[in-house]
């Protein structure tokens, strides 16, 4: 039988996904658009943020204050296909992706609630 420290042990090695995703306010279709290489972290993160009034982002604080948190989903849009090579980078991988999705999607203005090109977080 595994012991509790098994249990952590096992769930702080296992891999955790990179990749991109999205908050998306469902009422008008702004979003915010975000990566990291520890995609649970983020998005756990600004749904708290938003819960407690503290999100950084002004501007999407306030539609969820005025339209309430049923209002937005959470998304992941990918995640970064690891490859079994010697020489597959993971940050590399994801500034690709980044590229992609910032181009595909335009986060900026009256699309989205970015401010900033950079979108990657812890």
């Amino acid at each position: 039988m595994k012991t509790r420290q098994d249990i952590i042990r096992e769930y702080k090695e296992r891999k955790k996904p990179a990749g991109i995703f999205h908050v998306k306010n469902t009422a008008n279709g702004k979003f915010l658009l975000g990566s990291s290489l520890n995609l649970e972290g983020p998005l756990n993160s600004h749904k708290f943020m938003l819960t407690i009034g503290k999100h950084r982002n002004e501007t999407l604080q306030k539609d969820w204050n005025e339209l309430g948190g049923d209002k937005f989903v959470f998304e992941i849009l990918e995640t970064v296909k690891v490859k079994d090579d010697p020489d597959f980078n993971l940050e590399d991988e994801l500034t690709l992706l980044e590229q992609i999705w910032i181009e595909k999607l335009q986060p900026f203005g009256e699309h989205g609630y970015n401010n900033e090109p950079k979108i990657r977080q812890a």
